[in-house]
């Protein structure tokens, strides 16, 4: 609608240059509206100034059909948004990617952690475990015989072993719950039984 009204705004500005223009050369003012009207005749018959209709008529009865000849070939803007859609999802792509990546890293951290901790308790378990064979051992020297001296030795030893024992049982308890915990947690048994 601008572009109508731009035309007869430029075409009214024209006439008066050509008036002007012709008044100098002795042209009649009926020879300049002939040619300003054969130029507007001439723009208005030109395709790019006349939009196409398309009617029902015109669309196919296939929903896939074959483009044919009668319809325009897509124009360079639609080409642009085809380029921006698949860089946008090249890029979405590359950041689901990247957090997936970031995933993974931080679950095979929390393993590694959920693994050392495991270990530690283990490593603390086989502690008592030799501490406690430490104490059976003393209790009864290779080559003596139990004599009246060493009877309260040994039951200081035995109820050392005793407490010992106690604790061994409390680490074994807290590895179970570790285990669990990280069976929980989705982890492999090699994380957890390791």
């Amino acid at each position: 609608m601008q572009r109508g009204v731009m035309q007869r705004m430029l075409l009214g500005t024209l006439a008066i240059a050509f008036l002007l223009h012709s008044a100098g050369y002795g042209q009649s003012l009926g020879d300049v509206a002939r040619e300003n009207r054969e130029k507007q005749n001439a723009e208005d018959a030109t395709p790019a100034a006349k939009p196409r209709v398309i009617t029902n008529k015109d669309l196919p009865k296939d929903p896939n059909p074959d483009p044919g000849p009668n319809l325009p070939p897509p124009s360079a803007s639609a080409n642009d948004a085809d380029r921006r859609s698949a860089e946008h999802r090249l890029t979405d792509q590359r950041l689901t990617d990247q957090r997936l990546a970031q995933q993974r890293l931080a679950q095979q951290r929390a393993a590694d952690q959920w693994k050392r901790q495991i270990l530690a308790q283990k490593n603390k378990m086989a502690a008592l475990q030799a501490r406690i064979d430490q104490l059976k051992a003393s209790m009864y020297p290779a080559g003596s015989s139990v004599q009246y001296d060493t009877l309260p030795y040994q039951a200081r030893q035995l109820q050392r072993v005793s407490q010992v024992q106690q604790q061994l049982e409390e680490q074994k308890r807290k590895l179970a719950e570790m285990q669990e915990a990280a069976r929980h947690a989705g982890l492999h048994t090699a994380v957890y039984d390791p």
